[in-house]
C-alpha cells in the first residue's frame, strides 16, 4: 500500500519540482546570456534533473518504509 501511495506522491509533486526548478534555473540563468537559447537548454537540465531526483526519492523512501512495515 505505501509503495503505492508514494508513487502517487511522486507522480503529484516531481513534475511541480521540475516546473519550479525550470522557472527558477531559467529566470537566473536568463541574467547571464544574450540568447534565450542556453538558458532554455540549462533549465530543462535542471528541470529533468529535479524529476529524476524527486522521483527517486520517493520511490525510495516508499520501498524502504513499506519493507520496514512488513
Amino acid at each position: 500500500m505505501s509503495m503505492r501511495l508514494f508513487f502517487f506522491i511522486g507522480i503529484v509533486f516531481s513534475p511541480l519540482a521540475a516546473a519550479c526548478a525550470f522557472i527558477i534555473t531559467y529566470g537566473e540563468y536568463s541574467h547571464h546570456y544574450p540568447t534565450k537559447k542556453e538558458p532554455l537548454r540549462l533549465a530543462w537540465e535542471a528541470a529533468i534533473f529535479t524529476f529524476i531526483a524527486f522521483m527517486l526519492i520517493f520511490l525510495g523512501a516508499g520501498f524502504f518504509i513499506s519493507k520496514s512495515i512488513s
